[in-house]
């Protein structure tokens, strides 16, 4: 099995290699003020031999880093569903990831990728979440994490950032603002950049939740035959793919992961399509949906959102992530900050799980979009951050 970068736009191939981020042609058309061009894929050509659990990944098992990523929770959230009407409702519990977030995802392959190729330190940009993600697992690794960090992020965000032993230059500015200083940082010292979008394996990490779902709803619906006593009459499947997943959406990432991993699952002959994927984002936040709807990126719009972790002027992975929902028949859905306070709320009161507001921001999409979706489908709501990353954002919420 071989692996490599490959452009989705030309075609270009690269090696894996550090210090390959873009592709060299089409990175060379990049605009101002406009989402990343010459985004790369990580890519395999040859037979995988895993068993039918197994994900493929371009990084050695024995270098990833001694945490459990992954394999977090399905939930069968009994009073969401029945208040909805959905009998086939699951949330995909991240919020559990070891520094609670679905970044730990990405942050794992990179810190692998590092420790494979000797390397000892990475810097990334970020609006909290990867910052204390990449802190985290990369103390686990034992790399030198150097993070930049906008000033208004989350205190629990920098308290993580600094516990984990990260070294924080904060930022007097946005996301976008700490992103180019932290790749001025790494193009000056050499360092790996984990910077979302930029790195291939940012993308490429964050598969890994497509790959579980498929597996967690085939043990779902098994489960469900031996209660109702059906056994017998359920056909043999190892694999169940969802009809609708509702995705948190800012800079593109997770959403262009989570296709990437549906991709994956075609061709390995586990799933026959690509479910319909909606991308949630707050109405103060919204370019991936405007573009969407427009048909390409205009002139950035300051965010304006209580959902810190989706609040992005130019998202990163915006153009790359655009192409997967045309391509697939991709929806967006748009919210309010009001919607999304309502949707932590729901779901903490209703399911017993507090989840941040970016992540209720999926909640609040499904809400929203649920009377356009048949009640006898499957449908998977990402949760990806802990409300305990965001409190002042669910005081806001209770009014207090």
């Amino acid at each position: 099995m071989r692996w490599f970068y490959k452009c989705p736009e030309c075609g270009a191939e690269y090696g894996i290699e550090p210090g390959r981020y873009l592709c060299g042609a089409c990175s060379a058309k990049q605009e101002a003020d406009r989402p990343l061009a010459g985004v790369l894929e990580c890519a395999w050509e040859g037979r995988f031999d895993g068993g039918p659990d197994d994900i493929p990944l371009p990084v050695a098992k024995e270098f990833l880093p001694p945490l459990p990523v992954g394999d977090t929770p399905l939930w069968e959230p009994a009073r969401l569903r029945d208040e909805t009407g959905f009998p086939r409702l699951f949330l995909k519990d991240d919020t559990c990831e070891p520094t609670g977030s679905f970044k730990d995802r990405a942050s794992y392959l990179v810190a692998g990728f590092a420790k494979e190729r000797g390397i000892t330190e990475i810097a990334l940009a970020s609006t909290g979440n990867a910052a204390s993600s990449m802190s985290g697992i990369g103390a686990a690794a034992g790399l030198k994490i150097t993070v930049f960090l906008p000033r208004k992020a989350p205190v629990a965000k920098r308290v993580q950032v600094l516990q984990y032993g990260a070294e924080l230059r904060e930022v007097d500015g946005t996301y976008d603002v700490a992103f180019d200083q932290s790749l001025a940082y790494s193009g000056e010292t050499g360092v790996l950049s984990r910077n979302t979008a930029y790195n291939p394996l940012t993308i490429e990490g964050k598969k890994t939740v497509s790959f579980e779902m498929v597996r967690d709803l085939a043990r779902a619906r098994e489960h469900e035959a031996r209660r109702a006593g059906h056994l017998a009459e359920l056909p043999k499947k190892d694999f169940v793919a969802p009809d609708h997943v509702f995705v948190p959406v800012g800079d593109g990432v997770i959403i262009a992961g989570v296709y990437k991993g549906f991709e994956d699952l075609v061709r390995l002959g586990r799933i026959q399509r690509v479910p319909t994927i909606w991308a949630c984002q707050a109405e103060g936040s919204s370019a991936i949906a405007r573009a969407l709807a427009a048909g390409g990126f205009g002139a950035p719009v300051p965010s304006d959102t209580i959902a810190d972790s989706i609040a992005v002027d130019v998202p990163r992975n915006g153009a790359h992530a655009l192409s997967k929902l045309r391509k697939y028949g991709g929806k967006a859905v748009v919210v309010t900050d009001a919607e999304i306070l309502d949707a932590q709320k729901e779901l903490a009161a209703k399911a017993g799980l507090f989840a941040e507001p970016s992540s209720s921001a999926a909640w609040a999409g499904f809400i929203k979009a649920k009377a356009g979706i048949r009640a006898d489908e499957t449908v998977v709501v990402m949760l990806t951050g802990s409300g305990l990353k965001d409190v002042a954002g669910a005081m806001k919420g209770l009014g207090l």
